[in-house]
């Protein structure tokens, strides 16, 4: 059988092991180091940011903001349905509830109108949400200019989870900066990779200087272990954080490779009709293009999404269905939800394709074969 193509799998740059073995040789194998230090300085550097803490995941930096902004038992906290499950499973952590909102068929991110929308509806019911949790789906930028301005108009702070969105931009901005807390994942087949981890930045120094306290077990300062406050095992190790310096020095190379992938799929599919990709809008968009998307219209096409998945996997090829949404999981679907479908038909369509920056001239020519076989 031929080589597996993945969707989306790690590329180390060379410099990893520089840094690794640095954190071997002074013995800093423990959490916390010259490592972590220097990853979060790097991340500040890139993203133009107050501060950032690199923690264990980037779901734990949805809890730590989640904790920060005092959400409790019984508050309601605005979420993007379509998205990966920990985007919204924090939620339920601090015993909130989510309340999910569709995307806007443009971006594929949360829809402005919806979320006023559920913020008016849900205000009426003396249910106002404490919180939103918008996501920029696949690297795309959300429509921030409106979704922004429904957020400060109704005084509710917005955490963006920019897990997929490293290197992405709206009007020169970097995601993730605009909100009172930006999430970042380094998960294995994100656009850069600690093999795990996330981070949390904020251009509020002090909540950053405290999720530092609250990730390392919220340990007061005493000679002995001595806790006034609930913490979490949450701080990135100094090893795994430098793996992570290491992959800065190649991030924009990455977006650069993500963005080639996506105008040679362009370029692939540009003769056949019935196929949509999720495109910049304008030159306020820029997506650093994580996994290149599209919606097959199976009437105009005569194939489905799943027909085509399945004749790449059958030559040992990765593609995956986009996300299904929150509102449609079994484990949130009975939650409140401002929905009109987009998601779900998005859902129903739409296909990732293999984004893979290790792919090689001969695993293009591959994907090329199939596509002209099947097509």
């Amino acid at each position: 059988m031929n080589k597996r193509i993945y969707l989306s799998s790690p590329n180390m740059g060379g410099e990893e092991q520089k840094y690794v073995n640095l954190a071997f040789e002074e013995n800093w194998v423990a959490p916390l180091g010259p490592n972590v230090n220097g990853f979060e300085e790097d991340l500040k550097e890139y993203l133009k940011v107050a501060d950032a803490s690199v923690l264990s995941a980037g779901t734990a930096a949805i809890h730590l903001s989640l904790v920060l902004l005092g959400i409790n038992a019984g508050d309601s906290v605005l979420c993007s349905s379509f998205t990966f499950s920990a985007s919204a499973n924090p939620i339920t952590y601090v015993g909130a509830n989510p309340i999910f909102v569709d995307s806007e068929a443009e971006t594929w991110n949360m829809s402005p109108d919806l979320l006023e929308e559920a913020i008016v509806e849900e205000t009426k019911k003396n249910n106002k949400p404490k919180a939103i949790i918008l996501v920029h789906l696949y690297g795309m930028p959300a429509n921030m200019d409106e979704l922004m301005a429904i957020a400060n108009k109704y005084d509710i702070p917005v955490i963006e989870d920019a897990a997929e969105a490293l290197g992405s931009k709206y009007k020169g901005q970097a995601l993730g900066t605009f909100g009172k807390f930006g999430i970042l994942s380094f998960n294995g087949n994100k656009i850069i990779t600690t093999s795990g981890g996330g981070a949390l930045v904020s251009n509020d120094y002090e909540a950053i200087k405290k999720s530092r306290f609250l990730a390392t077990q919220a340990r007061d300062n005493a000679p002995h272990y001595q806790h006034s406050h609930i913490g979490f095992n949450y701080r990135m190790s100094n090893i795994v954080a430098g793996i992570g310096r290491g992959q800065m020095k190649v991030l924009d190379k990455r977006v650069s490779q993500k963005r080639a992938i996506y105008e040679w799929y362009k370029e692939l599919f540009s003769s056949v009709k019935g196929v949509r990709f999720l495109d910049e809008p304008n030159s306020d968009f820029y997506s650093n293009q994580w996994l290149t998307s599209i919606v097959i219209e199976e009437s105009v096409t005569g194939f489905s999404r799943e027909d085509l998945r399945l004749a790449l996997e059958e030559e040992n090829i990765e593609a995956r269905p986009l996300w299904k949404p929150m509102h449609l999981q079994p484990i949130f679907e009975d939650c409140v939800k401002y929905v009109d479908g987009t998601s779900g038909k998005l859902f129903k369509d739409g296909l990732c394709l293999p984004s893979d920056t290790n792919m090689t001239t001969d695993d293009k020519q591959r994907i090329v074969s199939v596509l002209k076989k099947f097509i």
